[in-house]
């Protein structure tokens, strides 16, 4: 038995991950950051994605559903070549990275994606993409500290690498600081030409 089918639901997203090498880049570069706004609520480096789409609370039965179509859409399409890039924030609570590169490639993904989602018959709120990876979350009463911190991310500019799979994850959602936590329920990689 899988651990999807041990609960009757299971929350579902579609996402690509830097590589470490990238990530601990960026990690690095969030050294001050850590220190001084320790009280944010920093994602797990292990968990830094980009999400391609958000499927929600699904019945642990549709899951399998997905496997077949998202392995053979990667078995179509390249790697794309991305990079971290600068900071942000989203309503002075969700500190993020930005994306750059094959962009223009993501979005096609992304599309594709969602239109194999749809095929199977899942429905999903169709949020527009917005290339980021998500690095930590503020307290109600501390959100001058994500704005601080984009700004110290405004002049990073990590190395080129390439998204080589495409992920399933589901995330267990717990309780207090940390709680989320993701894991691949199955990766396929990109074996299409470029």
């Amino acid at each position: 038995m899988t651990e999807e089918n041990q609960s009757p639901t299971v929350r579902v997203f579609i996402a690509l991950a830097p590589p470490d090498e990238a990530k601990a880049e960026l990690a690095c570069a969030l050294a001050p950051a850590y220190e001084a706004y320790a009280r944010l609520r920093w994602n797990r480096v292990e968990d830094w994605h980009i999400t391609l789409a958000f499927l929600g609370e699904l019945p642990a039965t549709t899951v399998p559903l997905l496997r077949r179509p998202l392995a053979a859409l990667a078995a179509t399409r390249p790697a794309l070549r991305l990079s971290l890039r600068g900071g942000g924030h989203f309503d002075e609570r969700v500190l993020w990275s930005g994306i750059e590169g094959e962009v223009d490639g993501l979005h096609r993904l992304t599309a594709e994606v969602r239109g194999v989602v749809r095929e199977c018959g899942v429905v999903f709120e169709d949020r527009p993409l917005r290339p980021h990876l998500t690095l930590a979350r503020a307290r109600r009463d501390d959100l001058s500290s994500v704005v601080k911190a984009a700004d110290g991310l405004a002049s990073f500019a990590g190395r080129p690498w390439a998204a080589e799979r495409l992920h399933l994850v589901a995330s267990n959602v717990g309780r207090g600081p940390g709680s989320i936590r993701y894991r691949d329920i199955a990766a396929w990689p990109f074996d299409g030409e470029r």
